[in-house]
């Protein structure tokens, strides 16, 4: 709509008058510095700056060179380049440079003149600096010489004003009436005896007008002779040809003629070009003898109207006449049509309105008269026309609406032809692009995805890549990646998981603990670049395959106290008695937790059986008198894993001969003492991981206290040090075990004990680790599988939320 209001109010400026009847006149000295100010054009024109910037105001030349600038911001004209009157001007006078002033919104034009005057920058030349002459003896007083003018490039006061002669002699002296002419004369003063004074040598000083005043010098040398005692004589003072510009090579121009009143050699007449002008660099040579002009290298009426020739007639004694020809270029159609374009608008938007203006353009002919008559015309368009805006300038605006997704790509040709005679033509073509609108959201390639990654993973671990695509077009099919809360309550989506915003592929920043956390849900959204941006989201689940990362955990007998407890085993006791039992879990799940056990080394490996399933140690033969009192037993607990990982528990077996009313208080005593021990052990245990895990809550709860108000302050939610940190820490400590109580009945006499299993309570606990080797199978991949401990594995059940799972004590 507002485009459309534009072009009605164009229309209706393009009714009234918009050119200024007088063209604004400055004046500017030449060898001026490039930026010096001329004027202030905008005052001068009525205009503000403000309006030149508002309406684009620029300045269109003619000839397509930009000798001035126009500031828009102060609405003066500076120079654009130094100004060399003499280049663009000759000796012509005045020398003016016209251009115009053009404004948009509405079109508005106004013709600037600026006339560019002279300063004295050159010097006068002779073309010839030494010049020689042979005078008879018998030339009368009053008799004439001419000589070729100095040359200035100046003009007005600048050229030359005066010429001397230096050193003063009685025999010659100047004449120099019209400044015009292309010669000057040297009058005899009084009679030459060649006897008396054979030759003369003396200086002929032309001096301009300028301040300081320049002057150059010429050597003149006279020769007097005895006899030729005529000059030749041109039938013309002033000879004037025409020719065309086309005219082939050799085409006679015009020809001069000069008569010598002498005979013989003195009669004979020869012509030649003044030396003003090297006859290598005119387009034309003279006939010596016959005086005939020629054309010898090709004309061009747009480069030069008319040539200024001085030639010279000499006859056989030396004397010459000198007279001036004129030649004018006659004018041909040879030029075709040029467009030049101001402002082009590409690419368009599909919702552009019918009459927007597409582009600005001139035409113009560097031919004359009616050659340079232009007529344009719009070939085969229907969605484009051609409008008339002020002079020679057109308009290319729309006519309809315009579809991208019928055609992203207009070419529009626009031919120009002149009114000569056959006349000569231009195309000029606009590829106008039609640019997309964003209406076509992202769409993702699957409707959700599920990745898998193996716990103690690397931090920055690639788990797989979502892909969306958007059938627009440039940046409104730009898509970028980001993470969003899945459930609207959530600020902050998962910190753990990250993707990348170019390609959509997903990583896991830190280890994750398959004991923890199982699997993960995030929201991955795509989003293009257009304006306003439309995206489109999808659920990634992330599922955490269990690795063997715990090694077994020896819970009984309690490998922690010294010095170790002792098992009290009678001489009477029979074969298959229970001595202990060994109790032991394992943190992982799967064939990771199957535990199995092995007597690793005894004193008396034959006395004692180990059950590789249950633990429990029994005697293997009966007690003989030969067996020592003390035995020492060591058993290896394993995994399943694969690599499996191992703990070693050390016993100590007392055999005793007979068990007396004495050693049973005792050894009651010491199972009290030892249930007392082992009570207080737990309840211990128990307060520190509480106060631990109320610190960790409390660190935490400020940890995101903190990043909230980093996030506030507008700093990044990690830095680099800060993540590698972290991630190397959790690389390192791997997964954390969990924290078990557990409640251990023992029965003093029979040898036998009990124990029972609990659930965890306490979300971690230290690793118990023993040195005799430990692993993780990076080459085999195990799916997660129900625990087959029971009541000592984790219960984890379905997915945690970003704040449960950003609340777990990862490493």
């Amino acid at each position: 709509m507002a485009s459309a209001r534009q072009v009605l109010c164009l229309c209706a400026l393009l009714c009234v008058p918009r050119v200024r009847c007088e063209p604004i006149r400055y004046s500017v000295a030449e060898e001026g510095e490039s930026g010096s100010v001329v004027a202030n054009v905008a005052e001068d024109a009525g205009l503000t700056p403000a309006q030149l910037s508002a309406r684009r105001a620029r300045i269109a030349s003619p000839d397509g060179r930009q000798h001035f600038r126009l500031e828009r911001a102060t609405g003066r004209l500076v120079l654009a380049e130094r100004l060399d009157r003499e280049e663009m001007c000759g000796r012509s006078l005045p020398c003016t440079l016209a251009f115009e002033l053009l404004l948009e919104n509405p079109l508005q034009f106004f013709r600037v003149e600026v006339a560019v005057e002279d300063v004295n920058d050159h010097s006068p030349v002779f073309p010839e600096e030494r010049v020689t002459f042979q005078i008879l003896e018998t030339s009368d007083p009053g008799s004439r010489f001419p000589v070729e003018a100095a040359q200035d490039l100046d003009v007005g006061s600048n050229s030359i004003q005066a010429y001397t002669i230096a050193p003063e002699n009685e025999c010659f002296s100047v004449s120099f009436k019209h400044r015009r002419k292309k010669f000057i004369e040297l009058v005899l003063e009084k009679p030459l005896d060649r006897e008396e004074q054979p030759e003369l040598l003396f200086s002929l000083i032309a001096t301009d007008g300028g301040s300081p005043p320049r002057s150059g010098t010429a050597q003149i040398h006279i020769v007097v002779l005895d006899v030729n005692d005529n000059a030749p004589t041109f039938t013309q003072d002033v000879y004037v040809g025409q020719v065309f510009e086309n005219a082939p090579m050799g085409s006679v121009v015009l020809r001069v003629v000069a008569t010598d009143p002498d005979v013989g050699l003195n009669g004979d007449i020869s012509y030649r070009f003044s030396q003003a002008v090297s006859e290598s660099q005119l387009p034309f040579t003279i006939d010596t003898l016959s005086g005939e002009i020629r054309v010898t290298k090709p004309l061009d009426f747009e480069t030069t109207q008319k040539y200024e020739l001085s030639v010279r007639a000499i006859d056989g004694g030396g004397i010459s006449a000198m007279c001036n020809v004129v030649v004018e270029v006659m004018d041909v159609n040879d030029n075709a049509p040029e467009v030049v374009v101001s402002s082009f608008s590409s690419p368009l938007p599909e919702n552009t309105e019918p009459g927007t203006v597409v582009a600005l353009f001139a035409v113009r002919d560097r031919d004359s008269g009616v050659n340079e008559e232009i007529n344009c015309a719009l070939e085969d368009q229907l969605s484009f026309s051609l409008r008339p805006a002020y002079k020679n300038y057109y308009e290319l605006v729309t006519v309809s609406t315009l579809d991208r997704e019928e055609t992203a790509q207009y070419i529009v040709v626009i031919t120009t032809a002149d009114a000569g005679s056959p006349p000569l033509t231009t195309t000029q073509t606009f590829m106008v692009d039609i640019s997309d609108i964003n209406d076509n959201a992202p769409v993702f390639n699957q409707t959700s995805y599920t990745m898998y990654v193996r716990e103690n993973n690397i931090p920055g671990v690639l788990v797989g890549a979502v892909s969306a695509v958007d059938s627009d077009a440039g940046p409104n099919a730009k898509v970028i990646y980001s993470l969003r809360p899945v459930y609207p309550a959530e600020q902050d989506p998962c910190s753990c998981i990250s993707v990348n915003s170019e390609n959509g592929h997903v990583f896991v920043l830190r280890p994750l603990d398959y004991e923890q956390v199982r699997q993960l849900e995030v929201l991955v959204s795509a989003t293009d670049a257009g304006s306003p941006p439309l995206s489109t989201n999808v659920t990634v689940r992330l599922l955490v395959v269990d690795e063997n990362d715990n090694a077994p955990l020896v819970l009984h007998p309690a490998q922690d106290s010294s010095p170790p407890s002792s098992e009290l085993v009678p001489a009477s006791a029979e074969v298959g008695d229970l001595v202990t039992k060994v109790v032991a879990v394992d943190a992982d799940s799967g064939q990771n937790s199957w535990l199995s056990f092995h007597l690793l080394r005894a004193t008396d490996p034959r006395l004692f059986a180990v059950g590789s399933q249950n633990g429990e140690v029994r005697l293997r033969r009966p007690v003989t008198e030969r067996d020592a009192m003390k035995q020492k037993l060591e058993v290896l607990v394993r995994d399943n894993g694969r690599p499996p990982l191992s703990a070693t528990a050390a016993l100590s077996v007392v055999l005793v001969n007979g068990l007396s009313q004495e050693h049973l208080p005792q050894q009651e005593l010491a199972v009290q003492d030892e249930d007392s021990s082992l009570t207080i052990y737990l309840i211990v245990s128990l307060v520190f991981v509480s106060l631990l895990f109320l610190t960790s809550v409390t660190a935490f709860v400020a940890c995101k206290v903190c990043k909230r108000k980093e996030l506030k302050g507008g700093h990044m939610l990690y830095g680099t040090g800060n993540l590698q940190s972290s991630l190397a820490a959790g690389a390192a400590a791997g997964t954390l075990p969990h924290a078990y109580c557990y409640e251990i009945n023992l029965t003093t006499g029979s040898g036998n004990s009990e124990f029972k299993f609990l659930k965890p309570i306490l979300p971690s606990m230290p690793p118990h680790h023993s040195g005799t080797g430990r692993g993780v199978a990076d080459t085999e991949d195990f799916l997660p599988v129900p625990n087959s401990m029971g009541d000592a594995a984790l219960d984890i059940s379905g997915t945690p939320s970003v704040g449960q799972f950003n609340g777990l004590p990862f490493n």
